[in-house]
């Protein structure tokens, strides 16, 4: 019984990779150029996550600072979150101020710049939203992943922003699909700017 239900989280992954890889991959092609036009034009990226999600983020800065797969000059990738700044002065109050991920992101954010968001299934969180408004009003592309129902977020894309959506509500296979989306991505900017490798170190 419960080696059955075990096998069965696997194949409920291996059915949803199949439906979803080829709606997938051209999003994720247009994240990688996205990527690789701010990082050669001298910007950098900027990710960010709440919860769970904010691990994809730091997921993604880390492969990008230091390596994916193969060896490169580190890229300017940083992951946005609590951790980051105002590391003596209190959270405002309810309703007062601005939230932490919009106020890094005004004072780390350039034109140019490139924001990645992985919003899971939280499709309302005013948080990612504010930052993503934000971002926009920096002169900043924003590359979106969503899970699940999408809500509003598509009415705040601008056309230069790229939307990855995962159509599933189970929050696990959302998780694993955007950590593969994520590796995929790296390994995409990877080829743009090495040229291809058929067995990467």
């Amino acid at each position: 019984m419960l080696e059955a239900r075990i096998q069965h989280h696997f194949f409920e992954t291996a059915d949803l990779l199949y439906q979803v890889a080829e709606s997938l991959s051209r999003p994720i092609a247009e994240a990688a150029q996205a990527a690789v036009g701010c990082l050669t034009a001298g910007g950098k990226l900027l990710a960010c996550g709440q919860g769970g999600d904010a691990d994809l983020a730091a997921v993604l800065c880390g492969a990008m600072t230091f390596r994916f797969e193969r060896e490169r000059p580190p890229l300017a990738a940083l992951a946005l979150g609590p951790g980051l700044g105002r590391p003596l002065a209190p959270p405002p109050a309810p309703g007062h101020g601005e939230d932490a991920l919009s106020a890094q992101l005004r004072a780390l954010g350039q034109p140019g710049d490139l924001l990645v968001v992985f919003a899971g299934l939280q499709n309302e969180d005013p948080a990612l939203r504010a930052v993503v408004q934000a971002a926009h009003q920096q002169e900043m592309s924003v590359v979106l992943f969503t899970g699940g129902d999408p809500g509003a977020w598509p009415d705040l894309l601008a056309e230069t922003d790229v939307w990855v959506p995962v159509a599933t509500a189970r929050p696990a296979r959302v998780r694993e699909l955007h950590l593969l989306a994520v590796h995929a991505l790296c390994d995409a900017i990877d080829i743009q700017l090495l040229g291809d490798d058929a067995s990467p170190a």
